[in-house]
This record gives structure tokens, sequence and C-alpha cells, in this order.
């Protein structure tokens, strides 16, 4: 057989075995997102916990800065906002200098509750690392490193 014919055949089974690899690690991080989802506090959207998260990471922010963090329209924007308010979660102040803008940051029960909602998530994945040998915890662990190699590319 000819090398360059033997070239191929390798490239093109190495194509099946990378398609494979990124068809089981969209379903296996579908499938744990989901499972953590499960695990939030009852009645609490995942778009709300995401605004909340984000609310967190770079408050005081604006509803046109959180819209963008979040690539949501604005009107939707203001609709998570006013849910996240009626909530107590957050609280809004006009700006001094142009009271058109407004500025959301946490609440001290919006910092309780998004504490609280990551608490019960890493107790859900505590108990399930908990099942696991300790070789498949070290593997995790390598590839929890690559997985935030592969987050850290820009959008």
């Amino acid at each position: 057989m000819p090398t360059q014919t033997r070239a191929v055949r390798t490239r093109a089974v190495q194509a099946r075995n990378d398609a494979e690899l990124v068809s089981r690690l969209r379903l296996a991080t579908m499938r744990l997102a989901r499972r953590l989802r499960q695990q939030a506090e009852p009645g609490v959207s995942p778009s709300l916990l995401s605004a909340l998260a984000t609310i967190e990471r770079r408050q005081p922010v604006t509803l046109g800065e959180l819209s963008q963090a979040e690539r949501v329209q604005p009107p939707t924007m203001t609709k998570i906002a006013a849910r996240l308010e009626e909530m107590r979660l957050v609280t809004r102040t006009v700006d001094e200098r142009d009271k058109r803008i407004v500025r959301l940051a946490l609440s001290p029960e919006g910092v309780h509750f998004i504490t609280r909602n990551r608490s019960r998530k890493n107790a859900y994945l505590a108990r399930r690392l908990r099942t696991l040998e300790a070789k498949d915890i070290a593997t995790l662990k390598a590839a929890v490193e690559v997985i935030e190699k592969l987050l850290d590319e820009p959008r």
C-alpha cells in the first residue's frame, strides 16, 4: 500500500475519532449542565441565574452592559432585571449624572441566594465525585484544565 494512501486513511480514521469526541464532549457537558440546573433553587429560571451571576461579577452594571454580556435584547433584560428586583435579589440605582442610566447590584438577599445556589450545586458534584475511583478523579482534574483552556478562547 502506498504511503500516501495510508496517510489518507489515517486522517479519515482520526477525523471520525475527532467527530466522536466532539459529539461525546458536547453531550456530556449538556447533560452535566442540565443536572446542575436541576439542583438550582426552585422557581428560578436559568436566565435569571445567569443574569444574577453576571451582575455579581460586574456590579454595578447597567442594563445595557448586562444585555450585552448575556447576549439578549435590552427589552428581555429589562424583564429579567424587573423579576430579579421583584424577588429582592438586586437593587437598582439611578445614575446621578444621567437619570436615564440604571445600575444593578446584588442585594444582601441576592448575595445569600447566589451563595446558597452554588452550595447546592457544589454539594451535588461533591456527592457524585465521591462515587469515583482515585484514578478517575485524577483524570477529571486533568480534563478540567483542558476544558478551561477551551473556554478561554474568545467567542
